[in-house]
C-alpha cells in the first residue's frame, strides 16, 4: 500500500524506529529531570521537550539527505537509503528546515514566557552545530574525530540543557561535571558507533575516523574517549547525589561497551556490535534521566 510506504520511509528516514524514540525522549528531558523534577510535566517543560524533539528530528532527516550516497553503499543502511530515495533530499531538506523552524519557534515561546533565552540559545546552538556537521562547505563529518565531537554533543547532550533553562535561571556547579562528562561520553559513544561505516565512508571520500584511521584504533580511541566521559559524570553525579548513585549512573552508562564482545573471534562483526548495543545504551539513558527521581 503506498500510504504505508510512505509513512514507513517518514519513520526509517527519521530514525523512528523502536526504542529509539526512547533514547530521544532521555536526551530531551534529561536536563529537566536534574534541575527538579517536580517540574518535569510543568507547561514550560513540555514546550521545551517538544522543540528539543524537533531538534533532534531535523538534524536526523538533515544528515539522511546530506549522507544519501554514503549510506547507498553501506548494506546495512540499504533501508535507510532505499527510503531516502522514494521521498527525495529536497523533500527531506523541507522537512528537516520546517521540524527546525518548529524547534525555534516553540522555544521562543518558552523565552518570552518565562522572560529569559538561555533555552533558545541552546536549541539555536544544537541547531547550528547540526548545520555545521552535515553541509559544505565545513561538513564537519569528513574531518576526523571533529565530526563525532560536535555531533555527539549537540545531539545526545546539549539539547537537554533546554528543558532544564525551563526551570532554573542558571546551571549550578554541580552540573559542570555532569554536563562535560555527558558531551564526552557522547563523543566516545558516536564514534564507537560509527564505525561499522567505515568502508562505506572510505569509499564515499568522507574521512570519518574510521575511514581516516580504521575501525579498530577508531574504537580504541573511543573507548579511552568513553571512559574519561564516565569520569567526569561520575564525578558530578557523586557531587550531586553521593557515592551510590554515581556507580549506578557510571554503570548503566557504560555498560553499552559490552558491545565490544561481538567483536571477538573471527567471525567478529562491528555491525553485530552496533545492534547489541543499542538497547543497552537505551537502558543507560534512562537510568540517567531516572537518578534525580529517585535520589
Amino acid at each position: 500500500m503506498p500510504g504505508l510506504t510512505g509513512w514507513r520511509d517518514v519513520v526509517v528516514v527519521h530514525r523512528l524506529r523502536f526504542p529509539l524514540p526512547l533514547s530521544y525522549l532521555a536526551y530531551a528531558w534529561w536536563g529537566a529531570a536534574f534541575a527538579d523534577p517536580r517540574h518535569l510535566l510543568s507547561g514550560p517543560v513540555l514546550v521545551t521537550v517538544a522543540a528539543t524533539l524537533l531538534v533532534l528530528l531535523a538534524a536526523l532527516a538533515l544528515n539522511t539527505a546530506a549522507d544519501l550516497r554514503t549510506d547507498e553503499q553501506d548494506p546495512d543502511k540499504a533501508d535507510l537509503a532505499g527510503a531516502a530515495r522514494r521521498l527525495g533530499s529536497r523533500r527531506i531538506f523541507g522537512w528537516a528546515v520546517a521540524e527546525a523552524a518548529g524547534a525555534l519557534a516553540l522555544a521562543a515561546v518558552v523565552a518570552v514566557r518565562l522572560g529569559r533565552w538561555a533555552a533558545l540559545l541552546v536549541i539555536a546552538s544544537a541547531l547550528c552545530a547540526h548545520l555545521l556537521y552535515n553541509l559544505e562547505p565545513v561538513r564537519l563529518k569528513r574531518r576526523g574525530f571533529a565530526g563525532p565531537a560536535v555531533f555527539g554533543a549537540s545531539f545526545l547532550a546539549v539539547p537537554g540543557l533546554a528543558s532544564y533553562f525551563a526551570v532554573r535561571p542558571a546551571l549550578e556547579r554541580s552540573m559542570v561535571p555532569v554536563l562535560a562528562g555527558l558531551c564526552v561520553l557522547a563523543f566516545g559513544r558516536t564514534a564507537w558507533f560509527s564505525a561499522p561505516d567505515h568502508a562505506a565512508d572510505a569509499r564515499s571520500g568522507v574521512r570519518t575516523p574510521g575511514a581516516r584511521y580504521g575501525p579498530r584504533r577508531t574504537l580504541a580511541v573511543s573507548c579511552g574517549v568513553v571512559a574519561a566521559g564516565l569520569t567526569l559524570l561520575g564525578a558530578g553525579l557523586w557531587w550531586r547525589y553521593g557515592p551510590g548513585w554515581a556507580v549506578a549512573g557510571v554503570l548503566a552508562e557504560g555498560a553499552f561497551l559490552t558491545g565490544m564482545i561481538a567483536l571477538i573471534g573471527p567471525g567478529g562483526s562491528l555491525s553485530r556490535m552496533r545492534k547489541l548495543a543499542t538497547p543497552v545504551v537505551l537502558a543507560g539513558d534512562l537510568t540517567l534521566v531516572a537518578i534525580p527521581l529517585l535520589a
